[in-house]
């Protein structure tokens, strides 16, 4: 893994030669967010040495530098999941290349189905806290002290100033936000009506398939991490419908602009 990294680092130092302190991770039907931001290299994550690629509908897989708000950031135009055959080691390189170069604080989103009967579709969800039913874990293996320890703590994965800042943005804009508990299932499927009453009754208000295992690695390293969700579908008792990924990407790219406009002044503020 450390090997990989090294030539990671450098192919990207030499195409980029730019350290970033904000990373980025954009989900399903999110990346429009890089038109905001003032780009100095784009890189296709297949042009990287060590680099997973991206095989999900909607995610554009390239990695971007540039300045968002004024502040040096590197963004993943889409992510990596367990579900495309990756094994959950895979998922952490991303985070580790963006700690090795140089970022600080991590800023997670995805498209998510909401269970809370107080969610409506097309709302955002602040991440508070995380359920991981992915029956895995990103740090099993050998521990590298280089990113951190052992046994990381866990009791506070989402920055709480972060939160609060992003509440009261979004405020600010004239948005309603809601904020909850993200449970994190490995997929493909989207959950039976039995499984998403189980989740909301174990403590979960929103469901996806992603960022878990990001938010863990970027904690391991020491970096903040604040995360938010669109609710793109419901599985509300007695509301839950069929459910397609085109519909999620239309409903996420609808609900886009407000997630845009609270990660920019979010971004801006730091």
């Amino acid at each position: 893994m450390q090997k990989r990294l090294e030539d990671t680092i450098e192919y990207l130092n030499a195409k980029a030669n730019f350290k970033p302190e904000i990373g980025i991770v954009l989900g399903t039907g999110l990346g429009g967010l890089v038109n905001v931001i003032e780009p100095v290299a784009t890189i296709k994550y297949a042009d990287i040495p060590g680099f997973p690629v991206s095989t999900v509908e909607g995610h554009a897989g390239q990695l971007m530098f540039g300045y968002l708000a004024g502040k040096k950031v590197v963004a993943m135009q889409g992510r990596f999941h367990f579900y495309e055959g990756y094994d959950i080691q895979t998922l952490a390189i991303p985070i580790r290349t963006m700690k090795l170069l140089g970022v600080e604080t991590l800023l997670l989103s995805n498209a998510a189905g909401g269970m809370n009967p107080n969610f409506k579709v097309g709302d955002v969800m602040l991440i508070t806290d995380h359920i991981n039913l992915m029956s895995t874990n990103p740090l099993i293996g050998h521990n590298d002290e280089f990113f951190g320890p052992r046994f990381p703590d866990m009791s506070a994965v989402y920055d709480k100033a972060l939160i609060q800042n992003a509440e009261r943005i979004a405020l600010e804009q004239g948005l309603q936000v809601q904020k909850g508990v993200y449970m994190a299932v490995t997929g493909p499927t989207f959950e039976t009506p039995a499984e998403y009453r189980m989740m909301y009754r174990m403590g979960a208000d929103a469901v996806g398939m992603s960022t878990v295992p990001e938010a863990i690695v970027a904690r391991h390293a020491g970096m903040k991490c604040f995360a938010l969700s669109i609710i793109t579908d419901l599985g509300v008792e007695g509301v839950v419908e069929e459910v397609s990924h085109e519909e999620v990407i239309k409903v996420a790219n609808a609900a886009e602009e407000k997630m845009t406009g609270i990660i920019k002044q979010l971004v801006a503020e730091m």
